[in-house]
């Protein structure tokens, strides 16, 4: 009887190990509801069905789990499998990141597109050196100038206090002479309530995200930039999955980098039409005002690559062919 038992024990661990399950967790920085970790959501659920449950992975949105800044870290480490990092929060690590928060280099979704064919050779080989690889890429809806007052010009921006999130945003606040202030998407919303910051560049999507309508009125649709949120994954991480799941996750990948920029372009429009039922006046920018942010575009292009060297030379050069 004892022998018996024995063996339905050893049965029993068999069955288990057969259908042996690997969890993985993902954070991210923004708003369940964003966009971008709703395609997540979507992603997470798309390698659950292909891979029979086999790969689960838990979307952790609002940076509830590792804060914007600490998620590519995080992933390097293996204290997540795989994370959704702004490719330009981590520009002083490597220029290259930065690529696509240059002012009015790449200025529409096209351009974005463009743009993530010649960046992302070059990713793949840091990313690899690093441990780590890409999985895909999506970009945020272009970015436009939120302000407290109505803006004739870049000179009406001088002293006010400007939302900085990336290197790139910090250097257009001192070109304009605005006050940099450093601020995370998830702490954007108390920073406006309290009065930390009276103005700041991004999407209509994250003005909509963050009730940007309650404390601020003007949105210039500049159009600056499309930054991107790339998915990125442990290697060692990937390298353990057996190859079918391997597949299946690139597959649910690439899936979610089309869905994804169907998604941003939708979210656009959506997001602008709210902020405006919301009393937000989304308005163009003056003639002033563009030539202004594209002087400023101008200067970040030769400060770039000056420090971004050869390899980023080679990159402009692709992208301008």
């Amino acid at each position: 009887m004892k022998f018996k038992l024995i063996l339905g024990g050893a049965a029993l661990l068999l069955t288990a190990s057969a259908f042996a399950q690997t969890k993985w967790d993902l954070p991210a920085a923004y708003p369940a509801t964003n966009f971008h970790s709703e395609n997540l959501v979507q992603f997470a659920n798309d390698v659950d069905k292909a891979t029979g449950g086999k790969l689960k992975i838990t979307v952790h949105p609002n940076a509830a789990l590792f804060k914007a800044p600490e998620i590519k870290r995080a992933v390097q480490g293996g204290q997540a499998q795989i994370g959704e990092m702004l490719l330009v929060n981590f520009q002083n690590e490597w220029q290259i990141f930065g690529a696509d928060g240059i002012p009015f280099l790449a200025d529409s979704y096209d351009d974005a597109l463009k743009l993530w064919k010649v960046q992302k050779p070059m990713l793949d080989k840091k990313l690899a050196a690093d441990g780590m690889m890409a999985l895909y890429a999506v970009p945020w809806p272009p970015q436009g100038i939120y302000a407290k007052r109505p803006l004739a010009s870049a000179a009406d921006l001088k002293g006010m206090k400007w939302r900085a999130y990336s290197p790139a945003t910090a250097r257009i606040a001192e070109l304009v002479g605005a006050q940099p202030v450093t601020v995370q998407a998830a702490e954007l919303s108390q920073a406006m309530a309290t009065g930390v910051i009276e103005s700041y560049m991004s999407s209509g999507s994250t003005g909509f995200d963050t009730k940007t309508y309650e404390h601020i009125k003007y949105w210039y649709d500049t159009q600056a930039w499309l930054p991107k949120n790339a998915v990125i994954v442990n290697k060692k991480a990937f390298d353990a999955l057996d190859k079918p799941t391997q597949d299946a996750l690139l597959k649910a990948a690439a899936d979610a980098e089309v869905r994804g920029l169907a998604a941003s372009k939708k979210a656009n429009n959506d997001s602008l039409d709210k902020l405006k039922a919301n009393g937000m006046q989304i308005l163009p920018p003056s003639a002033a005002l563009k030539a202004d942010m594209k002087k400023v575009g101008d200067t970040m292009l030769k400060e770039w690559l000056d420090k971004a060297g050869p390899e980023g030379q080679q990159l402009v050069d692709a992208f301008r062919k």
